[in-house]
């Protein structure tokens, strides 16, 4: 045999495998090539940021720039809250968890049996950081400050609902304009010289004063007759008491019936009243308090919580564990530190670089909360916010429930939330987050909605007036907007002229009553039901006695529409805006506002108080709630972020023999 005839028979001819071995030729490297590029992508960490805790109980919390005050009267939102819950302690505290009341600075409470009148019972170890007793009359002073400080401090309409507040606050009104027309009156300009007044006298001298003399000339006294007998003497002159400045004459509903018992009494029954309490607002300061008077932040004030202000300085504010306070032996963190950041960007690097423990109240763009969203220490928690457009039921059709109803359940608010915000919010399918658990209170259904339209007279959204929509210049509520706007054309055949004007026009045109449906915005600040349906229709419902009468009869309730799916329930791109004089709703001109039916915060049966009563009216239609983000060290322990977002201090902790685990390897 040749050699060529054995180099054949040794190695086949090539093109025998050409077929078979075609298809992996295009296979192996892409297998390489995709093997190499897994090489080269690291594995992922379970968290953003894993470094080692601090070696002591010191929590480090950014929860947005310094404070402008400790003063709990004026904490309305992070980080004053924050610090006002953890130096200062209420009645009660709101369990993180649950967001239930929990005893705080009173043992037990109860209520009489229409809860309208609630008896506090006072713990008697409780102390000041000055040593001081913690009593009865320091929360009827401090509240009574509420009170006349009035709409100065923060969400002043908690206090509503207390017995003499609305008189305390009329007359701190009076006497702050008496006393500003009586400055006015001393500060009135004087006449101004005239330079031609000289030559004026000259010519026309004045007549010449009349002298009056310094003393009454008098009589001589006449002869006394022979025999005439004595006048009887004069009797004394009584004498007059000086005045002196009349004391208030209203009553107030907070009394101390002795040291450690605290009686309130409310306008309108109130079952949540311990839970409303909790608010920081509601939280007692010291008699001889005088450094929250101060401009500037002052560590040296008097407080009784958990924890007592140790220091103030650029690199944020350091509190201490207290040593008076009386549940001192169960609270574990011994520091806690507010970092301020000047931005989320900011915060964000700091708590990679493990410089920070926690990161709330922080606003992060989209792309952020995208890289953010898989990384198990960033959390997302439903903030206790609504937006909601808001009926001018003063206004034809809109005074009809149906009507209202139509146009509630022709909106797909999950659509909303996930075209127009990306998911950053949440549906809103009842007027608060706190109740969204369980099945849907509001369902979209078109085919309703054109039923009940058709009841109304306006079949086919035949002859509907155009929906005059009231918003504030904001790009996601414009968005918003124009969305809503086509689904009430597509599912009920109406059109909507969208009116958007700057905030200060918003009020003006709310004032002249000429719109149909305006936008508005409300942080609800605590779980107390009464006081957060207070915040969205308004403050004044808590006075109103006035039954207002529907023109119609009333149709099936929005909240016996419901699915059989369940619906789960700070901030989204753009943050809640509340808009001036929430909860106000227009007076037209020649309308009396104290007129039977006028009253625009009341129901068919009365003032709006339960959300039961909100989803029968009608009032608003709820859009969304909000969202709010965290991020969290996995050694943090007990640090709860809750919809109040109202973290407890008391129950946190640091694992300080938490470690990082070692992912990855050589390959």
């Amino acid at each position: 045999m040749s050699g060529k005839a054995r180099s054949r028979a040794a190695f086949p001819p090539f093109r025998l495998f050409t077929f078979p071995l075609f298809p992996l030729c295009l296979i192996l490297p892409l297998l390489f090539f995709a093997a190499c590029s897994e090489l080269d992508k690291p594995i992922p960490e379970p968290y953003y940021a894993e470094t080692s805790p601090p070696p002591k109980q010191e929590f480090r919390w950014s929860n947005g720039k310094m404070p402008k005050s400790f003063d709990p009267a004026f904490a309305s939102a992070p980080p004053e809250t924050d610090i006002v819950r953890a130096i200062f302690e209420g009645l009660t505290e709101t369990e993180a968890k649950t967001l239930n009341p929990v005893p705080a600075g009173a043992v037990k409470w109860t209520a009489s049996e229409d809860q309208k009148v609630w008896t506090f019972e006072l713990r008697r170890n409780a102390r000041w950081s000055n040593g001081d007793q913690v009593t009865a009359e320091d929360f009827v002073r401090s509240w009574r400050r509420l009170a006349e400080l009035g709409e100065k401090t923060s969400h002043f309409g908690l206090l509503d609902n207390i017995v003499g507040v609305a008189e305390i606050r009329a007359r701190v009104k009076e006497e702050l304009l008496k006393k500003e027309e009586k400055k006015e009156s001393e500060l009135l300009p004087t006449a101004t010289p005239n330079p031609d007044l000289p030559a004026f006298l000259k010519q026309n001298p004045p007549p010449a004063p009349t002298r009056t003399p310094a003393k009454e000339e008098t009589k001589p006294a006449e002869p006394k007759p022979k025999n005439a007998p004595d006048p009887p003497p004069a009797e004394p002159k009584p004498k007059t008491e000086e005045k002196q400045p009349a004391e208030p004459k209203e009553k107030f509903g907070v009394e101390a019936i002795d040291k450690y018992t605290l009686k309130v009494e409310l306008i309108k029954p109130d079952k949540d009243f311990p839970a409303l309490v909790a608010h920081p607002i509601f939280r007692p300061i010291h008699a001889e308090e005088k450094a929250l008077a101060e401009d500037s932040l002052n560590a040296d004030i008097i407080t009784n919580g958990a924890f007592r202000i140790s220091s103030i300085g650029g690199d944020g504010v350091t509190l201490d564990r207290a040593e008076n306070y009386w549940n001192k032996d169960e609270v574990q963190l011994e520091r806690v530190r507010f970092v301020p950041a000047e931005n989320a960007e900011k915060a964000l690097e700091a708590y990679r670089a493990g410089e920070i423990d926690a990161v709330t109240n922080a606003d992060f763009e989209p792309l952020a909360l995208k890289l953010l969203t898989p990384y198990d220490d960033f959390r997302r928690t439903v903030h206790s916010a609504l937006n909601f457009y808001e009926f001018n039921r003063r206004k034809k059709p809109f005074d009809d429930r149906r009507v209202r109803q139509a146009l509630t359940i022709a909106i797909e608010r999950e659509r909303l939330t996930d075209d127009e915000m990306d998911g950053a919010t949440k549906p809103a399918l009842s007027f608060s987050p706190l109740n969204e658990e369980g099945e849907k209170k509001i369902k979209q259904d078109p085919e309703k909605a054109r039923q009940l339209l058709s009841e109304a007279g306006f079949a086919d959204g035949q002859n509907f007036p155009k929906i005059k929509l009231l918003i504030n210049r904001n790009n996601v509520q414009q968005r918003i907007a124009r969305s809503v706007a086509r689904m009430w054309k597509q599912n009920l055949n109406i059109e909507t002229e969208i009116i958007v004007k700057e905030p200060e026009e918003v009020e003006s045109i709310k004032k002249s009553g000429e719109y149909d449906l305006v936008r508005r915005g409300v942080v609800l600040p605590t779980s107390d039901e009464a006081a957060n349906m207070m915040s969205i229709f308004g403050h004044e419902a808590v006075h109103s006695e006035t039954v207002v009468k529907s023109p119609e009869k009333k149709t099936e309730p929005v909240r016996e529409i419901k699915s059989p799916t369940a619906e789960k329930n700070k901030t989204e791109s753009a943050p809640v805006e509340q808009t001036p004089g929430e909860g106000k709703l227009p007076v037209p001109a020649g309308t009396d506002p104290t007129a039977a039916g006028s009253d625009p915060f009341s129901g068919e049966d009365g003032p709006i108080l339960t959300e039961e009563d909100a989803l029968a009216e009608l009032h608003a239609i709820p859009l969304y709630f909000p969202t709010s983000y965290s991020l969290v060290q996995p050694y943090v322990l007990g640090f709860e972020i809750n919809t109040l977002d109202a973290p407890s201090l008391k129950t946190v902790r640091i694992d300080n023999n938490w470690q990082p685990k070692k992912t990855g390897g050589e390959s």
